[in-house]
């Protein structure tokens, strides 16, 4: 009742990218999705997992339910009740099950005791930071409404979820500069390598230590922490690029593919990580990448995605990084920015009151594959220094402007 019922998300694919895309050009769609989300959230006392043909599968790791709601939450969408949303996120989160009991008991989930434990863990953390993010927007509109109680109610899951979603530093090995699985005592694994990978054997869920350790797209700055600073987190970010792509392990994942060193495209996990160069300060080796996966990794021949194509995740990933930005944080309103493929693209977003279609604009000019570096920008005929795009400037139907050139440079 009141909203089109919707089914087969595959979420832990698409909440990354084809979530976000659609909240930008089919706010209506995505809002049904939501209804269809907190409809199975009543009848299973948690938001879906994998629901295929209506039915919960509980398959691939984590909360992926979690992060389109806090987004929808965090973006401003309509129709559908926050309070509702918020309570789905709370309770999906403090479920016992699924390996969240011993992340409780154990500030993070032991490998001894639960199979692809790191995974897990982190999607859980990523989660945790959503749920954190869509709490501190509650709270600032209970206490612009005035209602300074429910606004402290709010405030205090922020702290205890985003406290909960540093899990991942009980995992990262300062000693070999990897997360990695540790047992219910506080040691990792003796016998290691980031190389190795088996399917549904692992710590790891069709992935890696070189793949998971960038798993962390909501504290990007406790993850440099980690590394004990910024230059030691790039360092480690460009040899993820140039190690060997060889993956080591009998019964190994294939789901591991569209490799540059270890960098997995053709996988979700690994989509985000491009991006944190342009969050750490050095957009142009992210518009290296960006242009490098969208020229080798992508084609419009029958083969033409580096791995599945999952529900349209592999696809929004492209749609979004032609456009020149992408989503990395769960549960935000911003669009890190990167290296458009097209001159120009439109975007239709709304519909205004006197029936018009509403559009966003993104121009690039002198854009090419030598000017692939954005040089300055600006909002609206104005100057614009932020490294991100906000959620409310695309939906307001602006135009952005990037001058692009052959120079890497930094605008922000």
């Amino acid at each position: 009742p009141g909203h089109k019922t919707l089914t087969t998300f595959s979420l832990w694919d698409t909440y990354r990218a084809a979530m976000p895309l659609y909240s930008i050009f089919q706010p209506e769609r995505y809002q049904d999705m939501i209804q269809t989300m907190l409809a199975i959230y009543k009848e299973q006392g948690k938001l879906p997992v994998w629901h295929l043909h209506g039915c919960e599968t509980n398959c691939m790791v984590g909360n992926p339910g979690i992060p389109p709601v806090a987004d929808a939450i965090v973006k401003g969408l309509e129709g559908f009740d926050y309070e509702t949303a918020f309570d789905a996120m709370k309770q999906s989160a403090l479920r016992p099950d699924r390996g969240q009991d011993l992340r409780m008991k154990y500030g993070y989930i032991p490998c001894n005791l639960f199979n692809e434990s790191v995974a897990y863990d982190l999607e859980y953390a990523l989660a945790d930071g959503a749920v954190a993010l869509a709490a501190e927007k509650l709270a600032e509109i209970a206490t612009v409404a005035g209602d300074l109680q429910k606004a402290a109610g709010y405030a205090e899951d922020a702290r205890y979820f985003s406290e909960r979603s540093k899990s991942y530093r009980h995992l990262f090995d300062s000693s070999l500069q990897f997360i990695r699985g540790k047992d219910d005592k506080g040691n990792f694994r003796k016998e290691y390598s980031p190389f190795a990978s088996k399917h549904r054997e692992d710590d790891y869920c069709e992935g890696n230590g070189w793949q998971y350790t960038w798993l962390v797209p909501h504290d990007l700055d406790g993850l440099m922490e980690c590394f004990e600073g910024k230059e030691a987190f790039i360092n480690k970010l460009d040899s993820l690029f140039l190690v060997s792509s060889v993956i080591e392990g009998e019964n190994a994942s294939a789901d591991i593919s569209g490799l540059i060193g270890q960098y997995a495209h053709g996988n979700e996990p690994s989509h985000h990580i491009l991006y944190f160069y342009t969050m750490a300060g050095q957009p142009w080796k992210t518009a290296d990448r960006v242009r490098e996966v969208v020229g080798t990794l992508y084609s419009s021949r029958p083969d033409g995605l580096s791995g599945n194509e999952d529900v349209g995740q592999m696809s929004a990933w492209f749609i979004l990084s032609s456009m020149g930005f992408y989503q990395v944080e769960p549960g935000t309103d911003r669009y890190w920015l990167g290296s458009p493929l097209f001159d120009k693209a439109s975007v239709k977003v709304g519909i205004d009151g006197e029936g018009r279609d509403i559009m966003f604009n993104i121009i690039a000019q002198n854009n090419s594959d030598r000017n692939r570096y954005i040089q300055s920008v600006t909002l609206n005929g104005k100057p614009y220094t932020k490294a991100y795009i906000e959620h409310k400037d695309i939906t307001a139907g602006s135009t952005l402007v990037l001058d692009m050139g052959p120079q890497p440079a930094i605008w922000y």
